[in-house]
């Protein structure tokens, strides 16, 4: 019998799965954008663990390994930035990506006062971008990371978040 993946806040003991997580997931965005200095490629480990003690982090395990995870901090205006949502390669296609959505936008509207959700992706990544729009973000404008990497700015109320996963 096989096991479920099962999604949790995370703990300063992932962060260093979450960082070699991350470090192979996003290769195949530096691919489609010719770009290997991307943030996601280049954040430290030590940033990794400062931001799993201070934002609201949630991975996905598949037994003791990490196999997905999302960052969520409040910014100034209200709203949430949520970023960094990742999959391992082997287990895209099958909602943890959306799980993972829905975690993070419950805890950040329920225990952080979220009042929306803002993320971005690039421009090229149409099954991000196929994800956001499938649970209810909507584009509300460009703009270019210190990566140079040319993004697309999504949000949507925090009154929608029941609606996806």
């Amino acid at each position: 019998m096989g096991m479920s993946v099962t999604i949790s806040v995370a703990t300063e003991q992932d962060a260093e799965q979450i960082f070699k997580l991350q470090y192979l997931c996003f290769q195949s965005e530096a691919a489609l954008y010719g770009n290997y200095r991307i943030d996601p490629l280049v954040q430290t480990l030590d940033s990794v663990r400062q931001e799993v003690t201070a934002d609201c982090v949630f991975v996905a395990r598949l037994g003791e390994e990490v196999v997905g995870s999302v960052r969520g901090r409040i910014t100034e205006d209200g709203a949430a930035a949520i970023g960094r949502l990742c999959v391992h390669p082997r287990l895209q296609g099958h909602g943890i990506g959306a799980r993972l959505l829905r975690a993070a936008e419950t805890a950040l509207a329920e225990q952080r006062g979220a009042t929306r959700f803002r993320l971005h992706t690039g421009h090229r990544s149409e099954g991000n971008l196929r994800l956001y729009r499938r649970v209810g973000y909507q584009a509300v404008g460009r703009s270019r990371g210190a990566d140079g990497v040319e993004m697309i700015v999504l949000e949507k109320d925090a009154g929608t978040y029941a609606a996806t996963a």
